[in-house]
């Protein structure tokens, strides 16, 4: 029998069909890295917290920020910090939601240490319904020495207030849990004792044209990518200086 015949019996490929699926073979494997390598990196590249690290920077001749406007946000560290970061935000802002946690280790690695004071600037927008009276909240809050804690409960549940027509009984039930007075809280709320304070803080970032929420600026140096890398870069950076 001939080896022609011999492999149509059994079936066995010829040495070019060999090649050929050895070399289809190779070429899938090829494809299959390399779009795994590909996604990798996109995935590495766009997950806050992770890829490479720039430090942004200004010109040495920039003014600096204009420490004044700082009563109008809301402060948390030791005035005598030497760092200062400066975040604006909307409550309603889903990126604002997802910096959050960023801003819970800067509480515990920096502000609780003495190295850093924050000021957060509640920065409404008009798109967002219901930022302002999330920022009033929060004010209301705060009038219960509480304004951290309904921050950290408005982005947390952002999702389940963010789209609803009137969020007040949600407001009002983050109070509960946080332990306020709950009648407090909701005259507080329904006069809107606290909404000359969010304009003031609005008013603020539109004076400085702040564009887009999280801006965050340690110093004088806005960032340029809102995770912890790049923050906690500059703040190193910054407390080197002094």
């Amino acid at each position: 029998m001939g080896e022609s015949k011999r492999r149509q019996a059994t079936g066995e490929p010829s040495p070019q069909r060999r090649k050929r699926a050895s070399r289809s073979g190779l070429l899938w494997g090829v494809v299959v890295l390399v779009v795994a390598a590909a996604l990798a990196l996109a995935f590495y590249l766009s997950t806050p917290g992770t890829g490479p690290i720039g430090l942004p920077s200004v010109p040495a001749d920039q003014p600096p920020f204009p420490a004044e406007a700082d009563r109008f946000g809301v402060q948390l560290g030791d005035p005598e910090a030497p760092v200062v970061v400066r975040e604006f935000a909307d409550y309603q802002c889903p990126a604002c939601a997802r910096f959050a946690g960023t801003i819970d280790q800067l509480k515990r690695e920096y502000i609780d240490t003495g190295k850093v004071r924050l000021v957060f600037f509640e920065m409404p927008l008009g798109q967002h319904a219901n930022a302002m009276p999330a920022a009033m909240a929060a004010r209301c809050a705060g009038r219960q020495d509480a304004y951290w804690g309904m921050h950290d409960a408005l982005f947390a549940n952002q999702q389940t207030w963010a789209g609803i027509a009137d969020p007040l009984e949600r407001f009002t039930q983050y109070a509960q849990d946080l332990g306020l007075h709950e009648g407090r809280f909701q005259r507080c709320m329904t006069s809107e004792q606290t909404r000359s304070q969010v304009e003031d803080s609005l008013a603020v970032a539109q004076q400085l044209r702040v564009a887009s929420t999280p801006t965050v600026i340690v110093d004088n140096i806005p960032l340029t990518r809102s995770n912890w890398e790049q923050l906690s870069g500059v703040i190193e950076q910054q407390l080197a200086r002094d």
